[in-house]
């Protein structure tokens, strides 16, 4: 199931974005940032503009796998919830629907109290949109759609990039 290559469209993209949006002024973090257990950035909204999000998402999939690892050798299955406490900023991460990681960064303007209240309501609603994303991309590959690149030959490829 985790292992299903979604295609998330822009209706998609925006739901996620609405309830990344709204945790922010909830939860009254600095930032939120939603990534793929593959180290892909989905969404971000907060007030961190310009840091280097590709770095944040792939650290943040690491950190999950290395950890991941950890639980199994302590006889866990995993490890969904991680904070991490710095002298100004703090992180929260969640693991969501298995395959989805929701980060929180805050300040002292927030509590670690309130950012777990807020990330539990936000990651159930993140976790019914990918369900739902998965669902009809599941469907799409029963009724032979594919994938939206599964039409494009190597000759179209070719073609696009030839001088």
């Amino acid at each position: 199931m985790n292992d299903t290559q979604l295609v998330m469209y822009d209706e998609d993209f925006r739901k996620i974005l609405a309830v990344v949006q709204r945790l922010v002024q909830d939860a009254n973090a600095k930032g939120i940032f939603v990534v793929d257990r593959n180290g892909q950035l989905i969404a971000e909204a907060g007030e961190m503009r310009g840091i280097d999000t590709t770095s944040l998402a792939s650290l943040t999939a690491g950190c999950i796998a290395a950890t991941g690892g950890l639980a199994k050798i302590v006889g866990e299955e995993e490890f969904p919830v991680h904070f991490h406490q710095g002298q100004q900023d703090n992180l929260h991460m969640t693991l969501v629907a298995g395959r989805i990681i929701l980060v929180v960064v805050f300040d002292d303007r927030s509590s670690l109290g309130l950012v777990r209240l807020r990330v539990k309501k936000a990651g159930a609603e993140l976790a019914k949109i990918f369900e739902e994303i998965r669902k009809k991309t599941e469907q799409e590959q029963a009724g032979g759609a594919g994938t939206p690149f599964s039409e494009i030959t190597d000759e179209d490829i070719d073609n696009l990039f030839s001088v």
